[in-house]
């Protein structure tokens, strides 16, 4: 028997590359879409519907996406043992059938149950598993051309889903848009999953980008090792930070338009812009930077968010304006989601990458879950969005100046079998 390890992506033919990245790509914009990008929208109609209130409709978001963040580690840890196929499609499963129970709630306790549970699964079918997905397949070289080309992908998911939800919510209700987005995880999402995550196609027996443990090294040194890293702590912290403004902005744009005085078709295609602006982006780093080291992307990408938050805030409320900021966002958090994938590897670890990316985004992910709903109780405070803004512009620049920390103190990834 042959003691070479199994090909890498890089090894196989464009052919077997090209499918998995498109499989896995298109799953990402039925995921993030149907599972992260409807809820503002439909929150709204269910508000106007039902008669809840905004911290009420929001305060289910936060709890989801806590539980998520709770769920970040162990989903990384699966993944690193080869269970992504199961993970994804299964989790694109369960989403499914509770979308498909959302649709008939009446009762909000029922409403926070599937709410919470739909954030639980986020945790396996969203970035972060697909990116320890693409790692286990593609080994330390490929991994940041794979993750790269998979956010391509992923940054659509506002562009095909935010006009296509406005649209079912216009034609059928929030109840039908909700039967609809479950049919999308069960008839799309899960048997892509399922077809293109093949664990005999990983790169060798990787616990994480495409290196084994040595013999000597278990997950938990690892995992203490990087611990000890100051950059580890200052990036947690940039991410942290990172997730509570974009969640916040995601959940809480469509209403503080509609608050502006912008009719909900000017917000829906101001939204939509997020998408393309979020590909091209990712497209400008891949032409112009291709070599560039995330510490330095990172570095200067922080810079466009505060700028982006206190233009929303202090400017004008025109559509060109507002589009232009969107754009901005848009570009930046596009870069962004590529240097969140590739931070590990390329700052801290190229060892057990799930687990390692679990633990990193564990914080984020409870910031991202409390940030809808604080929001919310910020403007219920005052019933405006000026002091959501002022919360969100002070949380870019924690973030600016906690990655530039992090870029400081990091000296590479490092290598913990010695």
């Amino acid at each position: 028997m042959s003691d070479r390890p199994p090909a890498a992506a890089s090894d196989l033919p464009v052919s077997g590359r090209s499918l998995f990245i498109t499989g896995l790509g298109i799953g990402q914009i039925c995921s993030w879409g149907a599972l992260y990008y409807s809820f503002p929208l439909i929150a709204e109609a269910m508000g106007r519907d039902l008669g809840w209130s905004k911290p009420h409709l929001f305060g289910a978001a936060s709890l989801g996406l806590a539980l998520g963040a709770l769920a970040a580690f162990p989903v990384g840890a699966a993944i690193d043992k080869g269970n992504g196929r199961w993970v994804m499609a299964g989790g694109s499963i369960l989403a499914g059938l509770a979308l498909l129970a959302w649709s008939q709630v009446r009762d909000i306790a029922l409403f926070y149950v599937l709410v919470a549970a739909i954030g639980v699964l986020q945790a396996a079918t969203l970035y972060e598993p697909a990116f320890a997905v693409v790692a286990r397949r593609t080994g330390a070289g490929a991994a940041r051309a794979g993750i790269t080309a998979l956010t391509l992908w992923g940054g659509f998911a506002s562009t095909v889903f935010v006009p296509l939800i406005q649209a079912l919510l216009d034609g059928v209700g929030w109840r039908g848009a909700l039967i609809a987005l479950g049919a999308v995880n069960l008839l799309v999402c899960a048997p892509l999953y399922a077809a293109v995550i093949r664990p005999a196609a990983d790169h060798g027996a990787a616990a994480g980008v495409g290196r084994p443990l040595a013999a000597a090294v278990t997950l938990a040194q690892v995992l203490r090792r990087v611990a000890r890293r100051p950059a580890f702590w200052a990036l947690a912290l940039a991410f942290t930070a990172y997730a509570a403004v974009f969640s916040a902005f995601t959940f809480h744009l469509y209403p503080l338009l509609l608050e502006r005085g912008f009719e909900a078709a000017s917000v829906v295609a101001a939204m939509a812009i997020i998408g393309p602006t979020q590909v091209a982006g990712r497209v400008a780093i891949s032409v112009f930077a291709p070599r560039a080291s995330v510490r330095r992307i990172g570095s200067w990408v922080v810079l466009a968010f505060p700028l982006a938050i206190f233009a929303l805030a202090w400017l004008p409320p025109s559509f060109a304006l507002v589009a232009a900021i969107v754009a901005l966002y848009g570009s930046a958090n596009g870069i962004m989601t590529i240097v969140r994938g590739l931070v590990v590897p390329e700052m801290l670890t190229r060892h057990a990458y799930g687990a390692v990316n679990g633990a990193l985004a564990a914080p984020a992910m409870l910031a991202r879950a409390a940030a809808p709903a604080g929001a919310a109780l910020l403007w219920a405070q005052t019933q405006s969005y000026g002091t959501v803004l002022s919360a969100m512009a002070a949380g870019c620049v924690l973030m600016a100046c906690a990655f530039w920390a992090a870029a400081a103190l990091s000296s590479g990834a490092d290598d913990p079998s010695g």
